[in-house]
């Protein structure tokens, strides 16, 4: 059985999230919508616009919540992605990795025929022209942005003069219009300590100045100027180069971000709306207990995930395979028995949410709703 068969009788009836069958997405609303509704305040206070980035959660429905809040539209990983967004009615969507590939650049150039709104990055001379042939052919346009590489190597133009040379080739072509740059530095949104990913952001900042600086000085104005992330949206901000900001995790949290403190003041702003619940499946140690959440049920590059409720929230968590984690502390063997639910704050939630079909819902206790995850597995 599916979800919507196993829980959709259970919606409205109070108390019913501990009757979900486990291991289950858990989204507490109110939660999200508070996460929401202060990152929409903080960008407006420094007149900032948001895109959030969609690639975290997936979820057309937080994407209309999200724009109803302000944010100018969303941004896309992958080409599926934006489709899924597109197709549920989502504007302004922006899809921040190149697209390269032959049937990509097909499937972009049709997405931009009907898509109000829509952008895409480019990094690369022969890609431009290859998409501005793909637009022709349907006789459609598109904005663009440029990928600045902010020094990892990853995707984006490799110097100020790959930029330039970039740009010059974009006006060139008759189906692109190049609005601005693109400046995401993954690295740096996970380092823990504040001052250190302030220094580390201050530093790449002035080189994105100067990209900006050497395209404006040979006739390319950039009007969107679009980077950051959950990690750097205080400092990036306080910085106030980017006109618009990709933050995602803020809307749902997850412990790789519990780590780091997000601002001088508040180490952690934003709620943890995300849960994995579990249940506890077999209890015949003193000090272990196994769970039905594994690998299938919670992302492994982040690390372990930790117990928010249910269990001693010092029990070490490990996993035990595809099915199965173990929780570990004294006497947590005799504390828990079998079936009874344990609540996990997942490791990272992009990948995550990358594992469920449906977000369950709840106000309180109570589930009130379940959500697809309208992007799952888009990766192309």
């Amino acid at each position: 059985m599916d979800d919507l068969e196993l829980h959709r009788p259970l919606i409205g009836q109070q108390g019913s999230r501990a009757a979900l069958n486990t291991p289950v997405l858990v989204l507490d609303v109110e939660a999200m919508e508070r996460n929401i509704a202060k990152m929409a305040a903080l960008a407006a206070g420094r007149s900032v616009a948001l895109r959030p980035h969609a690639k975290t959660h997936k979820s057309v429905d937080i994407a209309h919540r999200q724009i109803a809040a302000g944010a100018v539209g969303v941004c896309c990983a992958k080409i599926g992605e934006a489709e899924v967004m597109v197709d549920g009615g989502v504007g302004g969507v922006l899809v921040t990795s190149p697209v390269a590939a032959p049937a990509a650049i097909v499937r972009l150039a049709a997405l931009a025929a009907r898509a109000k709104g829509l952008m895409a990055v480019v990094d690369h001379p022969d890609v431009a022209r290859a998409i501005d042939a793909a637009l022709g052919e349907v006789g459609a346009t598109l904005d663009v942005l440029i990928d600045v590489d902010p020094g990892i190597r990853r995707t984006g133009v490799a110097s100020v003069e790959a930029a330039v040379a970039l740009a010059e080739t974009i006006a060139g072509c008759a189906q692109l219009r190049l609005r601005g740059v693109q400046f995401y530095c993954g690295v740096q949104q996970h380092l823990e300590g504040y001052q250190q990913r302030a220094a580390a952001i201050t530093e790449r900042t002035n080189y994105l100045r100067g990209v900006i600086a050497a395209l404006k000085a040979s006739g390319f104005s950039c009007p969107i100027i679009s980077g950051g992330g959950t990690g750097t949206h205080h400092i990036d901000m306080t910085l106030g180069v980017f006109t618009e900001l990709q933050v995602g995790s803020y809307v749902l949290m997850d412990r790789q971000y519990l780590d780091c403190a997000l601002t001088p003041d508040d180490p952690a702003p934003f709620e943890v709306a995300l849960a994995v619940d579990s249940r506890v499946v077999s209890a015949n140690h003193d000090a272990l207990v196994t769970i039905d959440a594994g690998f299938k049920s919670l992302s492994t590059d982040g690390g372990a995930a930790s117990v928010r409720d249910g269990a001693a929230a010092g029990a070490a968590f490990a996993f035990m395979g595809d099915e199965h984690a173990a929780l570990i502390a004294p006497g947590i063997g005799t504390a828990l028995r079998p079936g009874d639910r344990v609540t996990l704050t997942v490791p990272h939630c992009d990948p995550t949410v990358n594992l469920y079909d449906h977000y369950h819902v709840v106000r309180g206790g109570t589930l009130v709703d379940i959500w697809p995850v309208s992007a799952r597995g888009r990766a192309r």
